[in-house]
């Protein structure tokens, strides 16, 4: 069925409804507003109870649209706080790792240069110092028990040559090479030192047992002369290690000997020095130079 020519297109009576409602609320609002501005006018009185009935009416709806405001506020800005304490978190750890870094590397400096300080005193009282090295490596595993120094031969090293460091003895050269050599280290069970207790000075002799302690045997037999905490010292005796260079330090007691723990450990020393024998006779004969070697000795003469 046709639409009625009266009908306007696109006007629905729910829309007519709504523009003449529209339209009676404002004419009600206008009224309303002539009437209390004519009654602020008559009577103030009056119309100051008016306003107080409506602050107490809208108080409670303003007050609950400024809870949700400051709810909704607090949730942005708490946000941003957290995600800006986190990034100063992040930035905090970062500085203190750096200056975590910065400390350690500082302490190891001051650890090097404290250990550069006793080797230079060492060797100034010690006239026989060969050449200053740095201890590049060690065997901590190994029954054998080794060290690398970075002095060779270029720098006047030859074999048997004792090495320490200013903390005391490490060992002796039994390989040279041009730049670098390989120090027999006195935990070692080839190695065999003798020496005397520094408390009384009783000759004792050292032996390496190849797992970083050495064995301490008295020369007298029947009575055990060790004490826990005893410093043991080279006695000079043999020729090879000069005398008074400190050893090692009895951690334990055994039934005729001890236990001691060498005084110098290669996995903490930096640098060491390499010294002359305490007697040159105490070098092997191949080692030492040529115009060290015994003059009245034949010389090998050419085919």
């Amino acid at each position: 069925m046709a639409p009625p020519l009266s009908a306007r297109p696109g006007w629905s009576r729910r829309a007519q409804y709504g523009l003449f409602f529209s339209f009676l609320a404002a004419i009600a609002g206008l009224l309303i507003g002539l009437a209390l501005l004519a009654l602020s006018l008559v009577a103030p009185g009056a119309y100051a109870g008016v306003r107080g009935a409506a602050l107490d009416v809208t108080a409670p709806v303003t007050g609950a649209f400024r809870s949700v405001t400051d709810t909704v506020g607090g949730l942005f800005s708490g946000a941003g706080n957290y995600w800006d304490a986190a990034r100063q978190n992040a930035d905090l750890r970062e500085e203190n790792g750096k200056l975590r870094r910065q400390s350690i590397q500082a302490r190891a400096i001051f650890q090097e240069n404290q250990q550069l300080k006793a080797v230079l005193a060492l060797r100034e009282k010690d006239v026989v110092a060969v050449a200053t090295g740095r201890i590049v490596g060690s065997s901590l595993e190994s029954e054998r028990r080794y060290a690398v120094i970075t002095a060779g031969s270029g720098d006047g090293v030859r074999l048997g040559m004792p090495v320490r460091s200013a903390q005391g003895l490490i060992g002796r050269v039994v390989d040279v090479g041009a730049l670098a050599s390989r120090v027999l280290l006195v935990s070692d069970r080839a190695n065999i030192v003798p020496a005397r207790l520094l408390r009384d000075g009783q000759p004792v002799i050292a032996t390496g047992r190849g797992d970083g302690t050495i064995d301490l045997r008295p020369l007298e037999v029947g009575r055990n002369p060790f004490r826990r905490g005893d410093l043991v010292v080279t006695s000079g005796t043999g020729g090879l290690y000069p005398p008074n260079v400190p050893l090692a330090i009895v951690i334990r007691l055994d039934d005729d000997g001890a236990i001691a723990l060498p005084l110098a450990d290669p996995s903490k020393v930096s640098f060491a020095i390499v010294e002359r024998p305490y007697e040159e006779a105490a070098l092997p004969q191949s080692a030492q130079p040529a115009d060290e070697q015994d003059p009245a000795a034949p010389a090998k003469s050419g085919d």
